[in-house]
Parts: C-alpha cells; sequence; structure tokens
C-alpha cells in the first residue's frame, strides 16, 4: 500500500509542480514584457502596462494596473492552489519516504544519529528556511546584497545537511528548505497582499502599493528559485552527483547555474539578450562534471583480491542475482539494471546498496560498511566482463 501512496504522491506533486513553475514563468514573462498603454484612456484608468499575445490560434490583450482598477470585476482568477498542492503533496513524500524510513534513508550511515532526532532536525529546519529569509528580506531591500546573502545560506544549508543526513536526503532537504521559503511567500505574502487589494476596493479604500510591491518582489524570487529546487526533485536520479565528493558544493553550483539560466530568459524577457550568459552557464557545468569525474578517478581506491571475493559473496547472500543480471556471478535477474550493461561505478552501487532507489530497498543496517565496500568493488570489476 505504501508503494501506492508513493506513486499517488510523487504523481500529484509532479503536476502540481508542473503547474506552479509554469505560471510563476508566465506571469514573470508577463509582468517583464509590459509595455505603456498606446490608449490614453487605459493609462487615465490606471493602466500601467499592456502587452498584446498570440497563442493557440487567437489574440489576447492582457493589461497590468498601476494598482487596481476603478470597479471591481465580479470574477477574478486566484493563482495559489499550485503553491499549496506542491508543498502538501512534497511533505507527503518526505513523510512517506525519510521519515518514516529514517534509519535507513534519512540518517547518514554510520552515524549514530536517532531517527526521530533526525527527523525534528529536518522539520526544524524547513520553519528557519522561512523564518531567516523573511527576517532577511525586512532587513535588507538592495538586490545587491540580498542576493549573495541568499547564496551563502544555501550554501550553508547546503553543507550542514550533508553533514547531519545521507547524501540524497541532503539534497533533497535543501530543495525542501527552498520549497518551503516559495509556498511561504504566498501564503503569507503574495495572497494577503493581494486579498487586501480586493477588500480596500470592496470598501471603498483607496488600495495601498506597498503590500503589491513587496509581493512582486517575493514572486519574482521564487521565481529564480523554481530551477534550483526542480534540482532537487530530480537529483534523486543521480547518484553520481549528490553522492559525489563535496557534494554540497556541486548542489549549489547547479542551483547557480539554474538561477542563471533564469536571469537570462528573464533579461531576454525585457528585451536584452545576452547569448553569453547560455554560453557561460554551460561551460560552468561542463567544467564542474569534468571536475566531479577526475575527483571520482583519483579518489577510486584499489581492490585486493579478498575484497573483491568477499563481495562476490555478498552479491549472492544478500540476494543481488534475484534482480540482477551479472555474468560472472551467475546472476540473471531482469527486476533490477542489467549491471553487464550498465558498468555502473564503485561509488555509484556502494550508493544504490547503503540508499536504495525505487523498488530496490537500503541495505543500511543490513549489511555492514565492509560488506558494502566489498560488493561495490566486486560489481565495478565484474561488469561487463
Amino acid at each position: 500500500m505504501r508503494d501506492w501512496l508513493d506513486l499517488g504522491l510523487r504523481w500529484l506533486h509532479v503536476i502540481a509542480a508542473m503547474a506552479w513553475i509554469g505560471t510563476s514563468f508566465y506571469f514573470v514573462l508577463l509582468d517583464q514584457s509590459l509595455r505603456a498603454p498606446k490608449d490614453l484612456a487605459d493609462a487615465g484608468a490606471g493602466v500601467g502596462g499592456e502587452l498584446w499575445e498570440v497563442h493557440g490560434g487567437g489574440f489576447y490583450h492582457v493589461q497590468k494596473y498601476v494598482v487596481a482598477p476603478r470597479v471591481l470585476p465580479e470574477h477574478l482568477a486566484w493563482f495559489k492552489w499550485e503553491a499549496y498542492t506542491t508543498w502538501l503533496s512534497g511533505f507527503g513524500l518526505m513523510l512517506v519516504l525519510y521519515y518514516l524510513e529514517a534509519s535507513s534513508a534519512l540518517v547518514k550511515p554510520g552515524d549514530d544519529l536517532d531517527p526521530w532526532v533526525a527527523v525534528a532536525i529536518s522539520i526544524g529546519l524547513l520553519a528557519t528556511a522561512w523564518i531567516v529569509y523573511d527576517v532577511l528580506n525586512r532587513l535588507v531591500s538592495d538586490p545587491r546584497l540580498l542576493w549573495p546573502a541568499l547564496f551563502v545560506l544555501v550554501a550553508l544549508a547546503a553543507w550542514g545537511s550533508s553533514e547531519l543526513f545521507s547524501p540524497r536526503a541532503a539534497w533533497l532537504q535543501v530543495g525542501a528548505m527552498i520549497g518551503t521559503v516559495m509556498a511561504a511567500n504566498v501564503f503569507f505574502n503574495i495572497i494577503p497582499a493581494q486579498r487586501e487589494l480586493v477588500r480596500a476596493k470592496e470598501g471603498g479604500r483607496e488600495p495601498d502599493p506597498a503590500p503589491g510591491v513587496q509581493a512582486k518582489q517575493r514572486s519574482v524570487q521564487n521565481n529564480y528559485l523554481t530551477l534550483p529546487v526542480l534540482l532537487t526533485m530530480l537529483a534523486g536520479h543521480f547518484p553520481f552527483a549528490y553522492g559525489a565528493d563535496h557534494a554540497w558544493f556541486v548542489l549549489i553550483v547547479l542551483m547557480a547555474i539554474g538561477a542563471w539560466a533564469r536571469l537570462f530568459f528573464n533579461l531576454r524577457h525585457t528585451g536584452r539578450t545576452h547569448w553569453w550568459m547560455p554560453v557561460a552557464g554551460a561551460l560552468a557545468f561542463v567544467a564542474l562534471a569534468v571536475w566531479v569525474e577526475r575527483a571520482d578517478d583519483t579518489a577510486a581506491a584499489p581492490t585486493t583480491p579478498a575484497h573483491v571475493a568477499l563481495g562476490k559473496q555478498v552479491f549472492a547472500s544478500a540476494g543481488c542475482a534475484a534482480c540482477h543480471t551479472l555474468s560472472d556471478a551467475g546472476a540473471t535477474g531482469t527486476v533490477g539494471p542489467d549491471l553487464d550493461a550498465a558498468r555502473p561505478s564503485a561509488e555509484l552501487v556502494a550508493d544504490r546498496v547503503t540508499n536504495g532507489l525505487g523498488v530496490m530497498p537500503s541495505f543500511a543496517g543490513k549489511l555492514s560498511p565492509e560488506e558494502i565496500t566489498a560488493v561495490a568493488a566486486y560489481v565495478s570489476s565484474a561488469a561487463g566482463k
């Protein structure tokens, strides 16, 4: 039953995240593509910008008011449940996949941290992320100071999470902290500001523009955080990244590249296209990949025949042959990946055996660290022979 709950939550999470990210991309594009209204009557009615669009076989004329229209329309479309559903389904996945299996999925292998303590720290960090972020935004208004400060805080969160949690959980923890900040922005700032505009119009008062300006700032900040969060959602499928040496540094570099990509597109929406920016982002990505690969090659420890022999015994006794194909072991399983074809590195095998992935369970606590290292050495040396 838990597998079905996992599937349902993942599906809901992906659907909600796609909707939220899509609306974020669209509204920032819309806001940054506005042009001054050409009709003097529109300008006199409070229209601050307009945009003509063509999509789906038709033309659209979108207008944005400086503060609010003179007469409140009967129908208003609200955009909030995309954010709320993304956070709720994401927290549900954390609960099912990490908190209920904290001893094997959340706690860092080899640590003696009690599972309930790890869960408490994880939840506490979600709340702390929002509080620190919100206070910082209230104290620092200059984006030239705010964004470097936020970057440093994300780096600290990535490093701290890597010290506390398992490699895969550490990356997801950072993503959950940023996702919490984004959802809280919607719940505590953006939607209340919009409700205040509506209440002012309904009460016959002149709306205060300040809350709307602050809400827009938070919305734009959310836009730059979308791709970093999306990275952590996908990273669980790439152990070579979250399992790399100095994985916290790898994470923040990839997040920076994602935010850099959003900056390129947001500038492009305003008519400023700098093609050197995606080139620089691609070069940074390649440089990071080369650095990680070389670090893995340098860190690869030589294995002895006795170590490999022990790994072969573990492969047989732990039931690996039932799920995987490995000719050297006479294994023909088809449930998991064909190891002969995949030829995984020892680091990748060790991570999968320790943390599990998908239908593969975690063997942390079932196999000793020596046995896990041995079976990883055996598989990496025997695969593809």
